[in-house]
C-alpha cells in the first residue's frame, strides 16, 4: 500500500526518483514497471504494472467506445500514457507532455494513494487543498460509511 507524502524534485531530463518508503510496496508482479498518465486532477498518476492491468480489466475494458463520453475519457486518459521501468537509481522518465499538463517545474510532492502514486506541483496541490470547502471530518464520515 502506497502512503505518505514526500517532497522531491524532477531533474532536467524529466526523471523522478520514487521514494524508498514507496518502492518497498511495489509488488514483485509489477516487475518494477509502471504506467504514467494524467490524473483526474492536475497531477500525474503512476500505476505499478500489476495494478494497471487490474484497472484496465475492471474499468477501461468495460467502457463503451461508441459512447462519446467514454471515448473522450479514454482518449484523454491514454493519449499521453507511457510505460517505464526503474533505472539503476529507481527513477522513472516522465513524458514532457505529462509534466506540462501537471504544470510541474522542478519541485514536486509525491503522494501515496494506496494502489498508485500521484505527483503534483506543490503550489497546485496547496491550491487544491484550499479549494476543499468541506471539513475533513465531514468528508471522512461520508466516504467511510460503515
Amino acid at each position: 500500500m502506497f502512503l505518505g507524502s514526500f517532497n522531491y524534485s524532477i531533474d532536467a531530463k524529466g526523471r523522478i526518483s520514487i521514494p524508498a518508503r514507496l518502492r518497498k510496496f511495489v509488488s514483485p508482479e509489477a516487475n518494477d514497471t509502471f504506467v504514467l498518465t494524467r490524473g483526474s486532477s492536475k497531477c500525474i498518476n503512476i500505476y505499478p504494472m500489476n495494478y494497471w492491468k487490474e484497472l484496465v480489466a475492471s474499468k477501461l475494458d468495460k467502457l463503451n467506445t461508441f459512447d462519446p463520453v467514454d471515448a473522450k475519457f479514454m482518449r484523454m486518459f491514454l493519449q499521453e500514457a507511457a510505460e517505464d521501468t526503474f533505472d539503476s537509481q529507481s527513477r522513472l522518465l516522465v513524458p514532457k507532455k505529462l509534466i506540462e499538463a501537471a504544470e510541474i517545474e522542478k519541485d514536486v510532492i509525491i503522494l501515496g494513494m494506496n494502489k498508485y502514486i500521484e505527483v503534483w506541483n506543490p503550489k497546485l496541490y496547496e491550491e487544491y487543498l484550499k479549494e476543499i470547502e468541506e471539513p475533513y471530518e465531514n468528508i471522512a464520515k461520508e466516504v467511510m460509511k460503515i
